[in-house]
């Protein structure tokens, strides 16, 4: 990249910023050389590392890296092999390199996220061991402590016995009555590194001692008593090898750092690295920046795009507001840059192949020079791995050159007028062009005969751009603008302003010629209207109906922008509109949802209740049934077909009420199933009556009466009862009923009780029936295992079981018992939940 380049677009301002978050002198020197690279892999590397550090940054505000200008002295100071550093030099090192540690650290738990990011601060080293040395020598305040060495506490040991032996001595000459009336001052004195007495002149020989200076006046001697002389010797010499110790231990430090140069050397780059890599992270952060694709076709997109250093977060870091006394005083000099209070107005600067030049035209004081200077700026500082002002979407190529020829460097030395510079900066140009390049142009062909300007700056634009240039130029030319709108491959846009006042928006309108609107603006900033009548009449015919022409065409194609806007405005409202009610859609779907599980739920403690009730109504059935049995064998051969009747009918009654309870969303309420009583006959009791037989319910015809009592037949059995325990449930019968011998069999028990079923001597089709249907009763009872019993036999059976079993739903796994639960002639059946 090309010097005047770099200072024409004020590279030099956004590195300074960039600068400006250092937070070590490593990081800040090596910003100080910022400059974009032209590798297309480098670029795409470093705007990876701003984007990991972006992103850490948003989770940890706080950057652990850390170190003040005493670091510089003291990696300076490591340069000069057998030279100590200072103690707080030393100190400040072991900070910095617990900095680098602690960065280090959170990086690394954030490697999986921060791949690149970890890889460099894996390059660092740990200097553990040496800064606990460091810390344990020399105190926060930068003092050697006496335990930094046995030697050293011994030699300050010493000291401090002889000092306080010399304190004695000359206090014993401030108290003595002999010679305190000698001393000008009872005090005691330093002079020459050694303790004294200050005595009046006149009493010179009075104390015997050595002389080691006077006062200015010549009325005082600074005396060192003969008595202390050897104490100051000794004192001279514990301090000479106090100091010799400190010098020593000091070396022991640094050189502690000094024999580790390979990683000294390569923790260094590391940390110097992070710290640039966090600055450009931070400044990005600073404008809201995104990272821009970089594309590989020449498409230059830079979306809602603002020039940086109008943004007022960055304006303020730029040095010049900071040493400027407006910053303190709010008085701007003359020609000093001050920090803007509002927002820039964004701009989306366009050229998308088959397009590779756009001509941006406008009024003047439009914006068009601060768009040419944006788009080159965002183009080197995503080369230089910063994020860009812009919206995401926007893309660059990585340009191995960049030229922009903006701004007028005339000069009377070099003999160079304002075309004459512009000429020979193309010149350059041209010479130094290498693609992809982008070339920006301000005002090409300006500073000379307009006609003549013109059509140079239409053979300048087309001749970067048949070399493959990217290029982006500002004019007024007509000619210019004429060859913006009719030639394939170039796009003309032009800045708008509002009608009414001709003030700029600021705004870029692609298709439009524009106008400079140099009367209209004229007007607007003063100019008399008698010096703009005769403006007008020296235009000719052909131009002021050009000029008209021009003007109707850019307010078509403003009220088109308008038009769009407001239609682009409709649009995002309406998709805003379609995202809430998908919002709101989703609510009712969750809410759904929740109903339904709420209903699941409730359904699912309705059917527990009903399987509990159901469980009940067997229990009861069983009991009943037993009790039945019971009577059955004490005093009768078998039970009546109607009372086994009845039973199945009471609980079936009761079954099908839960089912409805159930069916109808209510709460299962407790039942029982109770035997209805059969339907009592009219009339006295008489022989061939069908009666039924107190709380046996037993069912029989009386045969004969004697008296109280009588004889009834039960199914064959003669039994006599009493009158008072009978109840006529029919009329007379020819003849007796025919006996039946029933017995009542309750599901589940046909072929066993309980866990059990016996199916020895069923077939297949046979067993598997009663199976299927003792499994839903052992289900309803939430039983977890059962026995099938099937016997030895062939197999055949078995096999079959086996494999009904291993399929049926409610079953989790079948398998032969344990022998001591009946071995292969049993199948053990476990269900699931």
């Amino acid at each position: 990249m090309h010097v005047t380049t770099l200072r024409a677009l004020e590279f030099d301002q956004i590195a300074a910023v960039v600068r400006s978050y250092a937070v070590t002198p490593l990081g800040a020197q090596r910003l100080a050389g910022l400059v974009p690279s032209t590798e297309p892999v480098r670029v795409a590397e470093s705007l990876d590392l701003t984007g990991e550090a972006l992103l850490l940054l948003q989770d940890h505000q706080s950057w652990p890296l850390r170190g003040g200008e005493a670091v510089a002295g003291a990696l300076d100071g490591l340069a000069l092999v057998g030279r100590p550093l200072e103690p707080l030099r030393l100190l400040a090192l072991a900070d910095f390199f617990d900095s680098v540690d602690r960065t280090a650290a959170l990086v690394e738990r954030a490697a999986t996220r921060l791949p690149a990011l970890a890889a460099v601060a894996r390059r660092t080293s740990r200097f553990t061991t040496e800064n606990a040395r460091v810390r344990k020598a020399i105190s926060q305040h930068g003092d050697v402590v006496d335990d930094a060495s046995p030697a050293l506490a011994g030699v300050r040991d010493k000291l401090r016995r002889q000092r306080q032996r010399l304190r004695g001595t000359l206090e014993s000459y401030l108290r003595g009555r002999d010679t305190a009336k000698y001393l000008q001052e009872q005090v005691v004195t330093e002079r020459n590194g050694r303790y004294v007495l200050v005595v009046r002149a006149e009493h010179r020989g009075a104390i015997p001692g050595l002389i080691h200076g006077a006062s200015a006046s010549g009325a005082s001697l600074y005396l060192e008593p003969l008595s202390t002389v050897d104490v100051n010797n000794d004192i001279v010499a514990l301090e000479e090898q106090e100091a010799e110790e400190v010098r020593r231990i000091l070396l022991a430090l640094t050189d502690g750092y000094r024999a580790r140069t390979e990683d000294l050397q390569a923790t260094l780059e590391a940390a110097t690295e992070l710290d640039v890599i966090q600055a450009k992270a931070r400044c990005s952060m600073s404008f809201n920046g995104v990272r821009p694709a970089l594309s590989h076709d020449g498409r230059l997109e830079l979306r809602h795009a603002r020039h940086p250093l109008l943004i007022p977060a960055v304006a303020r870091r730029l040095p010049s507001f900071a040493e400027s006394p407006s910053a303190t005083e709010g008085k701007p000099e003359p020609g000093e840059r001050v920090a803007r209070t509002t927002e820039p107005v964004a701009s989306d600067l366009l050229v998308v192949p088959p397009a590779r030049a756009l001509v941006i035209t406008g009024p003047n004081t439009g914006g068009k020079t601060v768009a040419l200077k944006t788009a080159g700026l965002l183009v080197l500082m995503a080369q230089a791995g910063l994020f860009v002002p812009a919206e995401a979407g926007s893309r660059l190529p990585v340009f191995r050159s960049v030229f922009a020829d903006i701004g007028d460097e005339q000069s009377i030395a070099a003999n160079l007028s304002t075309f004459s510079w512009h000429m020979t900066s193309i010149v350059s140009m041209d010479k130094a062009l290498k693609l992809p390049a982008l070339v920006l142009l301000d005002e090409v062909g300006n500073g000379t005969d307009p006609v003549e300007g013109g059509a140079l700056g239409v053979a300048i634009i087309d001749h970067f751009r048949q070399r493959g240039a990217v290029v982006v130029a500002t004019t007024h030319y007509e000619t210019i603008k004429s060859y913006a709108t009719s030639t394939a491959g170039v796009t003309c846009a032009a800045f708008g302003f509002v009608p009414e006042t001709f003030a700029p928006t600021y705004r870029l309108i692609y298709g439009s010629p524009g106008g400079s609107l140099a009367f209209e603006i004229a007007a607007r900033l003063g100019l008399p209207r008698p010096v703009l009548e005769a403006a007008h009449a020296w235009r000719s015919t052909n131009e002021a109906r050009l000029s008209d022409q021009m003007a109707k065409l850019d307010r078509e194609l403003q009220s088109l922008d308008h038009e769009r806007r407001l239609t682009a405005q409709a649009r995002l409202q309406a998709e805003t509109a379609e995202r809430q009610l998908r919002g709101r859609e989703e609510a009712l779907r969750e809410r759904e949802a929740q109903f339904t599980r709420k209903l699941e739920q409730r359904l699912n403690e309705q059917l527990r209740e009903a399987r509990t009730e159901v469980d009940k109504v067997v229990a009861d059935l069983r009991q009943q049934a037993a009790a039945l049995e019971k009577q059955q064998q004490k005093r009768i051969a078998a039970i009546p077909t109607g009372v086994t009747g009845d039973l199945r009918v009471s609980a079936r009654t009761a079954l099908e009420a839960i089912a409805d309870r159930v069916r109808d969303g209510g709460a299962v309420a407790p039942a029982a199933p109770v035997m209805p009583p059969p339907p009592e006959a009219a009339g006295p009791l008489t022989e061939g009556d069908r009666v039924e037989v107190g709380v046996l319910r037993l069912q029989g015809v009386i045969r004969a009466l004697a008296g109280k009592d009588a004889d009834v037949d039960v199914n064959g059995k003669r039994m006599r009862v009493k009158m008072s325990e009978l109840r006529k449930v029919g009329g007379a019968t020819m003849a007796a009923a025919p006996t039946v011998n029933v017995r009542l069999a309750l599901r589940g028990e046909t072929a066993g009780t309980g866990t059990d079923l016996n199916v020895v001597g069923c077939t297949v089709d046979e067993a598997i029936d009663r199976t299927d249907k003792f499994l839903d009763e052992a289900a309803m009872q939430e039983r977890r295992t059962i026995r099938v019993i099937h016997g030895h036999g062939t197999g055949r059976l078995r096999k079959a079981l086996s494999g009904y079993l291993n399929t049926h739903p409610l079953v989790l796994r079948a398998a032969p018992a344990p022998n001591d639960l009946g071995g292969s002639a049993v199948t053990l059946v476990e269900l699931r939940e």
